[in-house]
């Protein structure tokens, strides 16, 4: 069996989020080689861990058995495996035959099985695995990780890798990892603006905002934001430091509404959570935290 520093693994992605997640698989013993589409950002890390960065997607290929995607969206995951049709051939052109491509990214789920089909056609393995616990779990390498794969002679080295990041939840097959983060993350969004609203509510009828949270945290109400949220950026107005954008979490969201309706549902709840991180996302614009939904939300009081 390769020790840790002998697997040939790479990384793509080095942005808030991958740049800790490097950091973890180094101080494992890890050696990836890096690339990010700012290749300042590979370059820092890069400088500070000792690691090589790639000049390109098909050299990254060349000298990998396992590559690590960190991308914010399908359209681009899609772009780096497969290449955009402008010269750019990307990763699999250079990927040998039985390579593995792990997208940690927070996919859409249809779109992730779709890509396996067109990979395992060049005899390359997709699994998925996306992380919940932002950036903090990211720098201390305790995220949860939702692993989905095909291909069980994957599962075991992959999952080694994994650990140096994080628990690993193996959810099922292929896609079912980028299914159980957009469903998580529909559930926390949902339980956000709950909160928020729930606050809004309070100090309008002359309630102390932090006794009431104080409350709901003692009672059957309280969840993750309440909890680790409300108190800490939302009240204290230090909103920048929850660490997670509101556009990432309306595209979460919306991709859990767009999975329900692949599957032909309609669901209310999820259809007005989609609206209103959608609506909320444009009206705050980019850079805009998560937990300022609830400026958005408060505005309606106005």
């Amino acid at each position: 069996m390769k020790s840790e520093a002998q697997i040939k693994l790479g990384v793509v992605g080095i942005g808030t989020m991958g740049a800790p997640m490097v950091r973890c698989l180094v101080k494992a013993g890890y050696q990836p080689t890096l690339l990010d589409a700012h290749p300042d950002a590979a370059a820092l890390v890069a400088k500070e861990t000792g690691l090589s960065v790639a000049a390109s997607g098909e050299d990254l290929g060349r000298n990998c058995d396992i590559v690590i995607l960190m991308l914010p969206t399908s359209a681009i995951v899609h772009k780096v495996c497969m290449g955009s049709g402008d010269g750019n051939s990307g990763l699999t052109a250079n990927l040998a035959a039985g390579a593995t491509i792990v997208d940690m990214s927070s996919s859409d789920p249809v779109e992730t099985r779709k890509l396996g089909a067109q990979l395992a056609e060049q005899n390359i393995r997709l699994l998925d695995a996306p992380v919940s616990g932002g950036v903090r779990k990211a720098i201390a390498g305790t995220l949860a990780i939702m692993l989905g794969s095909d291909h069980e002679d994957a599962v075991a080295p992959v999952t080694k890798i994994l650990e140096a990041m994080g628990t690993v939840y193996r959810t099922g097959p292929l896609a079912s990892g980028h299914a159980s983060k957009a469903l998580n993350n529909y559930v926390s969004a949902a339980g956000l603006a709950a909160a928020c609203e729930a606050v809004i509510v309070g100090k309008k009828f002359g309630l102390n905002p932090e006794t009431l949270v104080n409350v709901i945290n003692a009672s059957t109400g309280r969840n993750n934001s309440t909890e680790n949220k409300l108190v800490q950026f939302v009240l204290s107005g230090d909103f920048s430091k929850a660490g997670f954008s509101l556009d990432l979490m309306a595209k979460d969201v919306g991709l859990a509404a767009s999975l329900s309706d692949a599957l032909d549902l309609d669901l209310p709840g999820l259809r007005e959570a989609r609206r209103l991180w959608a609506e909320a996302s444009e009206k705050l614009g980019r850079g805009a935290d998560h937990t300022e939904i609830f400026r958005y939300l408060d505005s309606h009081d106005a």
